[in-house]
């Protein structure tokens, strides 16, 4: 059976990675751990905020694929630690976000517990550009033009 698209319309050129993108956002792990946060501080800037509590920097790391910001947790366990009572988790993670195409990591930083991502949308340039027409079919454009010497 073939799948019907909303993509595959003659006047939508180019966007059919959209429906890769719809179909990589239903695959996204729904599991709630780590915590997160998606914060928007004006209108091109974005902050995710990961409740990371009880990992450092060195069991953290952020990656950018494409546009898939990856965020992977992994704790070395410290053999000589003795846990009389355990109630805060330390097991790995994997969280994915897709990001939009014009969206880019600024920067991640570790505070108190919460990994911060910062995210901006650089401002867009408007651009007009004027495209020369070629008529290929019109015979005297074909041919060659040479300059024949001069009459004395």
């Amino acid at each position: 059976m073939t799948r019907l698209s909303n993509f595959n319309s003659p006047l939508l050129l180019g966007f059919d990675h959209l429906e890769q993108i719809l179909d990589q956002a239903s695959k996204i792990s729904g599991d709630g751990y780590p915590p997160y946060d998606i914060i928007q501080s004006g209108s091109d800037k974005l902050r995710i905020v990961v409740a990371v509590a009880g990992f450092n920097d060195e069991d953290l790391s952020v990656t950018l694929e494409m546009n898939q910001l990856h965020i992977h947790g992994h704790q070395v366990k410290n053999s000589n630690t003795v846990y009389l009572y355990r109630g805060i988790a330390s097991r790995r993670f994997h969280r994915t976000f897709l990001l939009a195409e014009n969206l880019e990591v600024k920067c991640a930083s570790l505070a108190d517990g919460l990994l911060n991502i910062d995210l901006i949308r650089p401002p867009q340039t408007k651009s007009v550009r004027t495209i020369k027409i070629h008529n290929t079919s019109n015979p005297v454009l074909k041919k060659v033009s040479k300059k024949e010497p001069a009459a004395n």
